[in-house]
């Protein structure tokens, strides 16, 4: 079967995508190993081009040679490539693996969700938070032995008081959030009487203990000039931080973009807000779209079948996901500009995008848009970062 295979453009594909040639060359022998494996036992290697089986093939192998190490691990990682570059070469592969089932719930949980979805428009992340508390709650009381339509107020607060010391404050009032949300239901749905989402306590969150976390704007263009196009993932880099700084764009904004978003003709962007769903559409800049046009011309990688704009560096190059690798990214970039921040987080951009647009004398409303606020009452803590707009309003001290 082996023959099958033509390795010298697999190893061009593999190069293309900027492997190395020491790493090409461990492909091609932790490849190589697997398909003679396949063949002296009469499998098809293309057919068995799957995880489980992959790694089946690795551990029959290893114990034969008692080789050290994990040579499954090694064995996935080379079979995944030679997977991603048939499938370039326009050869059938299966599936790498089985994807995840989605999550079952009760009846009742479902047509709750329904109903969340239907008349309040809410997204499925939110909608997947929804079910697990609502699911939880419900576990909680059979525990107690009580059903839906025994609910009491002790109950409710027995749910809320065992979080207590498990997760901080912030994350418990999100449950709570949720809760209230879930006892709203079974009130309106006819299986309570009462509407106990009103005496749900939870703690106290105070969002103007602090302002967000910005920096001054020319530390925010320090951290962009400190990234070398000419580096493996350089051009990608300043193409999502420009997006970030330009727009005010968070981490899973700019890692959800895709291509079809990019109207290159009407030199506008279309925005999904993750949480929202709803859609912004905003100019194109021209310093945006020549570094977004570089990295697609000579950046991203020419086989990747992901329709993101930003994809990971490693094969089979999917979406760009997690805000731990933006995190470490922007970390690298701002110790080399020499900025130093409290807390380097992915919504630094945002804050700091936000914050520079109200002290221009940007009117929060447009501010809001932009950022995708449905609330003025989240545009306006930015209000507290703007110091030189604090300072013009300021009243003059009494003497």
């Amino acid at each position: 079967m082996s023959s099958t295979i033509d390795w010298d453009q697999v190893a061009s594909l593999w190069r293309a995508s900027g492997r190395s040639r020491g790493t090409v060359a461990i492909y091609l022998q932790a490849a190589r190993r697997f398909v003679q494996h396949c063949q002296r036992r009469r499998r098809d290697p293309i057919a068995h081009l799957t995880r489980d089986k992959v790694r089946r093939a690795a551990r029959e192998y290893s114990r034969r040679r008692r080789a050290r190490g994990d040579p499954a691990r090694s064995a996935c990682i080379a079979a995944r490539a030679l997977a991603c570059a048939l499938t370039a070469l326009g050869r059938m592969v299966p599936r790498w693996s089985t994807p995840r089932s989605a999550p079952t719930y009760a009846p009742l949980v479902m047509r709750y969700l329904e109903h969340r979805q239907r008349y309040r428009g809410v997204v499925a992340k939110t909608l997947r938070r929804d079910g697990q508390c609502a699911t939880t709650f419900l576990t909680f009381l059979s525990r107690r032995g009580r059903s839906v339509r025994r609910v009491r107020v002790v109950d409710v607060d027995a749910f809320v008081g065992s979080m207590t010391g498990r997760y901080k404050a912030k994350t418990i009032a999100g449950i709570c959030s949720a809760l209230r949300a879930f006892l709203r239901y079974i009130q309106v749905a006819g299986l309570t009487t009462m509407d106990l989402s009103v005496l749900v306590v939870a703690p106290r969150v105070r969002a103007v203990d602090r302002p967000p976390r910005a920096v001054p704007w020319k530390d925010v263009r320090r951290i962009v000039r400190a990234i070398d196009p000419a580096a493996p993932l350089g051009l990608r880099d300043k193409a999502l931080f420009l997006l970030m700084a330009a727009y005010g764009m968070g981490a899973s904004e700019v890692t959800n973009l895709r291509l079809d978003d990019l109207d290159w003709r009407a030199q506008r962007l279309r925005l999904r807000r993750p949480k929202t769903g709803v859609v912004t559409v905003l100019p194109l800049l021209d310093p945006v779209a020549r570094a977004l046009a570089e990295y697609l011309r000579r950046g991203r990688p020419a086989h990747a079948a992901s329709r993101t704009v930003f994809v990971s560096d490693h094969i089979p190059h999917e979406q760009l996901t997690g805000s731990a690798v933006i995190r470490h990214r922007l970390e690298i970039y701002a110790r080399r500009a020499r900025v130093r921040c409290a807390y380097l987080g992915t919504h630094l951009f945002r804050h700091s995008h936000a914050t520079r647009q109200i002290e221009q004398g940007q009117r929060p409303k447009i501010v809001g848009d932009i950022l995708g606020h449905r609330r003025p009452e989240s545009t306006s803590v930015y209000a507290r970062s703007a110091v030189h707009r604090l300072r013009s309003v300021a009243l003059p001290v009494p003497r």
